[in-house]
C-alpha cells in the first residue's frame, strides 16, 4: 500500500493440514499491492491469521509493498514493521469482539469525568493570554518573522476550538447556558457556526469510522474518483498536497447548508448563523479600517489559516492510517472504532499547551464527557488496562507522508489504494510529494 515501506518483506510460508507440494513462489508487486502466485493465496489483515502458521524455512521476497499479515507467533515483529514504516511509535493489537465500549468505560477512574471550573476557566485564560500575544508580536514583528508569529497565533486561536469542542460535548461548565455562550464566543474569530458543527460532531463521535456515517474525513470512494477528470484532479491535490488546509473545504460545506440539519436543529443553528455573519460584518470591517486590507491579511487571515493547517492535521492524524479500517454500518464494532481507531499523537510541548491536549485523543473518543485537562490521566489509565491495543505516535514527517501519499481511495481489503496506483500519469502531485517529503 506506501511506496515508501520497507524494501525488504518476509513472508512466512504457512503449512496447510495437506502437505503442500514445493514449488517456486513468485511476487507480481505494483507498488503498494501484492499478488502471490503459489499453490494458495496469502491474504492481508489480521482477521486471516489461521493460514499462516510459522515454519523454519523461509522465502525472503524483495519488494516495495506492504508487509502481508505474520504467523500469530510473529504478531508482534509484524505489527513493529509497520509501525516504523508508518512512522508510529506502536501500531495496537486488534480489540477482541467481545470487549465493548462500556468495558473499556467503566475501567476508567471516575475523577476524569469531573468538572473542574477552576481548570476550565484558566484554559480560557491560557488562549485568550496568548492569543493576545501573537496579534502583539504580529503587529510588531519584522516582515521575515511574521511566519513564526502568525504559527504561534495560528495555534493559539486553535485553543478556542478545543474550548468550544469542550462546551459542545458538555464538559466544560455544569451550567449549560454557560457553555452555550462560551462555546459560541470561543468559535467567532474562527467563523465557525457553534451548533451546526455540534450537530455534526456529535455523529462523528457516535459513528466514528463508519463508512457513509462518520462525518469527519473518510476514505475518496472510488466511484467518486472516476466520475470526471476534473474532479479527480481536484481530489488528487485536495488529499495530496493541499490536505493540511482541507477543513476549509470541510467547513465550507458541512456548516452552513440548512438541508443538512434535521428540522428540530434548525433554530439554533440560525441563530449559530447570525452570529457568525454579525462577528464578519462587524469585526472584519474594523479590521479594515484600522488596518487595511494588509492588516486583514496580516491580523486575521493568516491566524486562520494556521488554525485550519492544525485543524486539518488533527483531524486526519486521529484517525488515517494505513492499518486503520473504515467500515460499513452492519460490520463496525464500537469498542474497536474508538480505542483501535482512533490515535493518539505527541506533539511539542507548546503547542500541546495552547491546544489543551485534544491530541490526547483515544479517551476523549472513549467518552467525549471528559474534559480536555483530564485527558492526560484518563490516557494513562488506559495504557495501564488496554496498552496493547493503543495506536500511538509522535508528530513526525514519515507520519505526514504516509497520510498524504498513501491513505486516499476506499478498498475493502487494502483499506486504502493511493491515487498514484490508481491513475499514475494524472498524480504527479503524490509523485512530487513522495520525492520532496522527509522520511
Amino acid at each position: 500500500m506506501a511506496s515508501r515501506l520497507a524494501d525488504s518483506a518476509v513472508l512466512f510460508m504457512g503449512s496447510h493440514q495437506k502437505p503442500i507440494q514445493r514449488r517456486k513462489v513468485t511476487a507480481q508487486c505494483l507498488p503498494g499491492l501484492y499478488n502471490i502466485k503459489g499453490d494458495r493465496p496469502i491474504h492481508k489483515g489480521f482477521g486471516n491469521q489461521r493460514h499462516l502458521m510459522p515454519r523454519k524455512k523461509i522465502t525472503v521476497i524483495q519488494a516495495v509493498a506492504v508487509p502481508v499479515s505474520a504467523s500469530p507467533a510473529d504478531n508482534a515483529k509484524h505489527r513493529n514493521q509497520l509501525a516504523e514504516n508508518y512512522g508510529f511509535r506502536q501500531v495496537g493489537e486488534p480489540l477482541p469482539e467481545n470487549v465493548t465500549l462500556k468495558d473499556i468505560i467503566d475501567s476508567l477512574p471516575k475523577k476524569v469525568f469531573e468538572i473542574d471550573d477552576v481548570k476550565a476557566w484558566k484554559s480560557v485564560m491560557i488562549s485568550v493570554t496568548s492569543y493576545a500575544m501573537g496579534l502583539f508580536m504580529i503587529a510588531k514583528a519584522p516582515w521575515y518573522l511574521l511566519p513564526l508569529a502568525w504559527a504561534w497565533t495560528g495555534t493559539a486561536i486553535t485553543g478556542f476550538f478545543v474550548i468550544g469542542h469542550d462546551c459542545a460535548h458538555k464538559s466544560f461548565s455544569k451550567n449549560k447556558l454557560v457553555e452555550d455562550i462560551v462555546g459560541t464566543l470561543a468559535f467567532l474569530p474562527l467563523i465557525y457556526p457553534y451548533e451546526p458543527w455540534r450537530f455534526k460532531h456529535d455523529r462523528h463521535h457516535a459513528k466514528t469510522n463508519m463508512l457513509h456515517e462518520d462525518t469527519a474525513w473518510h476514505p475518496v470512494w472510488k466511484e467518486e474518483f472516476d466520475s470526471s477528470s476534473l474532479l479527480r484532479k481536484a481530489i488528487i491535490y485536495g488529499y495530496g498536497p493541499f490536505r493540511p488546509w482541507m477543513s476549509i473545504a470541510h467547513w465550507l460545506m458541512w456548516h452552513f447548508d440548512l438541508k443538512k440539519f434535521r428540522s428540530n436543529e434548525i433554530k439554533r443553528v440560525k441563530i449559530s448563523l447570525a452570529c457568525v455573519f454579525a462577528f464578519m460584518a462587524v469585526g472584519w470591517p474594523l479590521i479594515i479600517y484600522k488596518a487595511g486590507i494588509m492588516g486583514w491579511i496580516k491580523f486575521w487571515l493568516m491566524p486562520w489559516l494556521g488554525y485550519h493547517f492544525w485543524m486539518s492535521t488533527f483531524t486526519m492524524v486521529h484517525h488515517t492510517a494505513p492499518h486503520i479500517p473504515f467500515k460499513y454500518s452492519d460490520e463496525w464494532n464500537a469498542a474497536q472504532a474508538q480505542l483501535n481507531g482512533t490515535v493518539h499523537c505527541d506533539y511539542p510541548q507548546w503547542i500541546e499547551i495552547l491546544c489543551h491536549d485534544i491530541n490526547v485523543h483515544i479517551p476523549h473518543h472513549i467518552s467525549s464527557r471528559i474534559p480536555s485537562y483530564n485527558l492526560r490521566a484518563a490516557h494513562k489509565s488506559l495504557q495501564e488496562n488496554w496498552g496493547k491495543y493503543l495506536n500511538e505516535a509522535s508528530w513526525n514527517w514519515r507520519l505526514m507522508k504516509t497520510i498524504m501519499t498513501v491513505c486516499h481511495v476506499y478498498n475493502k481489503e487494502e483499506n486504502y489504494i493511493g491515487f498514484d496506483k490508481l491513475s499514475p500519469e494524472e498524480s504527479y502531485p503524490i509523485t512530487v510529494l513522495k520525492k520532496v517529503m522527509p522520511d
